[in-house]
């Protein structure tokens, strides 16, 4: 029976988050959103339905836990959601520092100085042998373009490329290629295009910082031909470093594309040659581990001071880029502010649950895209080879979007101009540019300009479509089975078959190796690819009655699949939530209506996702933020697999930053070195180096609580607010903020975990 007194916004007929065949009685043991239906009009319900229903459109309707939860404000700043990749040995990443290793220094030294003393050397054998590869031309050729090097002063402005005869033999290219990389050490080549589509042209060039002057020469636009320089020229590169430059990446309010999008033009290389695990989310301070090819840790170090929002460091070199995937996950210390709770009590059942029980492992919002066109419905159309509607759905006009984005996407729905749309629209909306270049070659070939969508993003949308179902059938196994027990027919990892099971340890940074993820890396996913090894059939098997009274499996080990080709369903009514909601999107999960084995569900492999997932070694701790600093308050601990150290601390400006940022260690570690520094030459090494550090905080003699109750998109509040809280009661113009610290897989959604924990819905929080 439905309380008279309350109606449930799921109710709604607009708002179905699944067939109305799996709804029931127990369905409302979990529904803690619910509105009073007196003094309340229907406007008001449909406006606070606009505002909650992403969530259940999208399968996340069900907790694990039935506690009240409280409210807070999710993300009103980047800084209260900071992420660092944990790398694949359990280490967790933090910049720690921006100067460039001694090492790395004296190897790239002494590489320049042999190949400046190769400079000087007579190369008439050489030259007599390439006479002999390419011909007397090409021979005479190189011959004047080495003169040329070893007798230019260092004040002349131009070493211009040579261009060798065309050829058409691929075979005979390579030798010649080969035979440079052997002989002139100093020199580099590439391949341009020559008079005609059959043949090639050989490019000779200086390597670049063989010169100083001629580093910067080489980089103008005019000197490279009708092709960038490709990176394989880029530097003098000592035979004993690695190939690859590996640095930490940190970033503030910047997504991972973004910056090193940025940090590419800067160098003036392309993005394809950077290489790292997984794409961190947007709005956050995150650090990542980035790798990029044949770079000086000097060049990228000396963009330190240019860059706004981004920093690198912790520079050494490795033998391999970093591929998507190459993480165990990432480390999330996350702050809620404006926290209002019936007790103090509300707030630790909440995180101790939170720790012992874990939460129902969704794929989040932001795997559905944040715009008025989610990705699971642009996926549901290539599964169905409706072409033209996904090109459309990509393009077409959308709500919320910038003004300058949403004038080139009505300009192009309008005009069908595409050089005008395409000199509008923003670099950074990939899809939509690929899209429009393709069909400006080839007009109305719509399957042809989705493929011309780079691979990871495109198939990004049938993810989503997984994505969607996935999360539909895990809200209906919580709401049918509870969270509790194994049933009969649930999927599990055969035990002793470790090889499935994601595990994962975390140590605290001592080394300039650590890593942090947000969220999958298929969100590319933003967001965004994480790539994970497909799971086999023979590993799976559904629960029989004989494993359940024998107790072989927990609730921990039961997992569903994201649909595909090689997966099984649960033998329970839960596989019958897949079929039914992919018919009623005229989707077949055991055929395919095309042959685009890309868009087609026959094609793609799918694999096994845990329902519920713990967060890992989850902390927070009690302190009192004043005007003077932090006040420890209580401390909890308990004996069980999770270190909790509970943070609830006490401010009265929002402004200010209540966790600290690895830039900020940085400068703080900075600071106390200066400060010893000055203590030894003036001879004074008894006075406290803190008493330093502290004196910022204590500048704060004035704060007050903010007055503008303008509420923006930025600062709306989870849950729902209590109107006697002990927040209230603690200090008078203050509010209470909840710092929290946890470990999740790579492929676990930190704001998941945040939704278990607050009982609302991220709908109404900042997206990420």
């Amino acid at each position: 029976m439905w309380c008279p007194s309350t109606l449930s916004l799921r109710c709604f007929s607009f708002l179905k988050p699944y067939p109305s065949s799996y709804r029931n009685s127990n369905y409302r043991k979990t529904t803690t959103a619910t509105i009073p239906i007196a003094g309340c009009c229907l406007n008001s319900l449909m406006e606070t339905a606009k505002t909650t229903t992403d969530e259940f459109n999208v399968g996340i309707f069900s907790y694990v836990s039935q506690l009240p939860g409280f409210h807070a404000i999710l993300k009103q700043r980047y800084s209260d959601f900071i992420v660092n990749e944990v790398d694949k040995d359990g280490i967790v990443v933090h910049l720690t520092s921006l100067e460039v290793p001694p090492q790395i220094v004296e190897a790239i030294q002494e590489g320049e100085k042999e190949i400046l003393n190769q400079i000087g050397k007579s190369y008439t054998v050489e030259i007599e042998l390439f006479r002999s590869l390419a011909g007397d031309s090409d021979a005479e050729r190189l011959e004047a373009f080495i003169t040329q090097v070893a007798t230019q002063s260092e004040d002349n402005s131009y070493i211009y490329p040579i261009i060798l005869s065309p050829n058409s033999d691929k075979a005979h290219r390579t030798a010649i290629h080969n035979f440079f990389k052997e002989k002139f050490k100093f020199l580099v080549t590439d391949t341009v295009d020559g008079p005609d589509a059959s043949r090639k042209c050989i490019r000779v060039r200086l390597k670049s910082g063989v010169h100083s002057n001629r580093v910067r020469n080489f980089k103008k636009l005019k000197d490279r031909g009708d092709q960038p320089f490709d990176s394989r020229g880029s530097n003098n590169w000592p035979q004993h470093l690695g190939k690859f430059l590996r640095f930490h990446l940190y970033k503030e309010n910047k997504d991972t594309h973004e910056a090193i999008g940025l940090i590419g033009k800067m160098l003036g290389i392309q993005p394809r040659s950077f290489g790292f695990a997984g794409t961190k989310d947007k709005r956050s301070v995150s650090t990542q581990r980035v790798t990029v090819f044949k770079q000086h840790a000097s060049r990228l170090a000396a963009l330190n001071d240019r860059l706004i929002g981004i920093r690198v460091g912790n520079f050494c070199h490795v033998t391999e880029k970093l591929l998507l995937g190459q993480l165990l996950g990432n480390r999330f210390t996350i702050t809620l502010q404006g926290v209002v709770a019936d007790s103090e009590d509300t707030i630790k059942m909440s995180a101790d649950s939170l720790g012992k029980r874990g939460f129902i492992n969704y794929f989040g919002l932001q795997r559905f895209g944040i715009g008025y066109m989610p990705t699971h419905l642009i996926g549901a159309a290539l599964l169905r080879g409706e072409w033209k509607s996904a090109v459309s759905m990509i393009l077409d006009p959308r709500e919320g979007e910038r003004d300058v984005v949403r004038k080139a996407r009505e300009y192009y729905k309008e005009s069908g101009d595409i050089e005008g749309t395409l000199r509008q629209l923003p670099r950074n909306l990939i899809a939509e540019r690929a899209i429009l270049q393709c069909m400006k070659k080839c007009p109305g070939n719509y399957l042809q300009a989705l493929k011309a969508i780079p691979t990871t993003l495109r198939m990004m949308y049938v993810h989503s479509y997984q994505s969607y179902l996935w999360n539909h059938a895990a809200s209906v196994r919580v709401q049918k089975y509870g969270t509790d027990e194994v049933v009969v027919g649930d999927l599990v990892y055969f035990k002793g078959d470790d090889t499935e099971r994601e595990t994962l340890g975390v140590n605290s940074e001592c080394e300039d190796d650590s890593c942090d993820d947000m969220y999958d890396c298929s969100n590319s996913d933003p967001t965004s690819g994480t790539h994970h090894p497909e799971r086999k059939n023979t590993h799976v098997k559904a629960a029989t009655a004989e494993d359940i009274s024998l107790g072989n499996y927990t609730i921990d080990d039961v997992i569903l699949p994201l649909p595909g080709s090689r997966v099984s369903y649960p033998t329970n009514d839960i596989a019958k939530v897949y079929h039914d909601l992919a018919k009623k999107d005229s989707i077949n999960l055991a055929e395919s209506v095309h042959s685009i084995k890309e868009f087609s569900i026959t094609s793609i492999t799918g694999r096994y996702r845990r329902v519920f997932q713990k967060p890992m070694a989850l902390e927070w701790h009690a302190s009192l933020f004043s005007s003077y600093g932090f006040v420890d308050l209580d401390i909890w601990t308990n004996s069980c697999y999770f270190s909790l150290y509970r943070e609830l601390l006490l401010y009265t400006d929002g402004s200010i930053p209540l966790a600290e940022m690895d830039l900020e260690k940085i400068a703080k570690d900075k600071s106390k070195h200066l400060f010893k520094e000055e203590k030894r030459a003036n001879g004074n090494e008894d006075k406290n180096p803190s008493d330093c550090m502290r004196q910022p905080m204590s500048f704060q003699n004035d704060i007050h609580p903010s007055t503008d109750h303008n509420e923006t998109e930025d600062e709306r509040g989870l849950g729902k607010s209590q109107s006697n809280s002990f927040c209230d009661s603690t200090s008078q113009g203050a509010q209470m903020a909840l710092k929290l610290s946890f470990t999740l897989p790579a492929s676990s959604y930190a704001t998941m975990a945040i939704r278990e924990l607050l009982k609302t819905s991220t709908s109404v929080s900042t997206s990420i």
